[in-house]
């Protein structure tokens, strides 16, 4: 969508007092720890645009509330395995061997949207230090959900989903679907995937690059919106507008709790 088209679909400018407005009707408190998917451009036109989005966000948890956001970073992953789009097999040896190694403070996200790619960057968010499926907080409880990010438990139980998990937080889908949901992954891991694929990814040890590979899951995020639908219907997910956007907010622990659940069903 042009910027033209999203002026003319918009009925008024979004600003921070509006948006900030909108998330505390849709149940958003200060203290809350909320990791929040999003789409900047489903808002309609926001003045300011992500950085309003993100201060709006902050003015409603306030001081004792913390904000959690996705950093992935699929591009530093082996190239053998892309598929959108995927590149030549003579160049994947090319980039095994080249592609700079993760770096928290200045290696940009993929495919994570605006909003979370300025979240990276905020004065005083923390990242953690997976290479490829790290996320990014600030707040109260920052430290304690990035810390310890094991690389071959990239989702599971050493990963801040389940940090997020432990401390009883919240999602909050902002104009994305269940699809995006990358929580559910923590209830792959805990309904028993046994499925795992090698990877491959650069990182630095001990100050020099290096190309590793480890062993994860076969993640299933096909299933997802499926997941989604049948949750929603347990009728625990409060559904509003933000700005123009259709925004889910849910308890984390009751997402991958039924998430789980329905995993081990299949």
């Amino acid at each position: 969508m042009s910027e033209q088209s999203l002026i003319d679909s918009t009925p008024e400018p979004r600003t921070r007092d509006s948006l900030a407005s909108d998330f505390r009707r849709l149940g958003l408190k200060p203290g809350m720890t909320v990791l929040v998917h999003s789409s900047l451009k489903s808002l309609g036109w926001v003045s300011g645009g992500p950085v309003a989005v993100i201060q709006a966000l902050l003015d409603v948890l306030g001081e004792n509330g913390t904000l959690v956001m996705p950093a992935h970073t699929g591009d530093n992953s082996d190239p053998g395995r892309w598929e959108n789009p995927p590149v030549p097999l003579s160049w994947q040896q090319t980039i095994r061997d080249t592609s700079p190694a993760f770096d928290p403070r200045i290696t940009p996200t993929r495919g994570m949207g605006a909003i979370a790619e300025l979240f990276r960057t905020w004065p005083g968010a923390l990242r953690s230090d997976h290479p490829t499926v790290s996320f990014a907080a600030k707040g109260r409880n920052a430290g304690s959900i990035v810390h310890g990010h094991a690389l071959d438990n990239s989702l599971g139980e050493t990963s801040p989903l389940a940090r997020v998990y432990d401390l009883g937080g919240f999602v909050l889908l902002l104009g994305v679907g269940y699809d995006r949901n990358t929580s559910f992954h923590l209830a792959e891991y805990r309904a028993g995937a046994e499925s795992s694929v090698e990877q491959g990814t650069a990182v630095l040890r001990d100050g020099v690059r290096t190309w590793t590979t480890f062993r994860d899951i076969d993640f299933g995020d096909d299933v997802f919106p499926a997941i989604g639908e049948e949750f929603e219907k347990t009728g625990v997910v409060r559904v509003g507008k933000i700005g123009s956007a259709t925004a889910r907010l849910f308890s984390q622990r009751a997402a991958v709790d039924f998430a789980t659940n329905w995993l081990k069903s299949r």
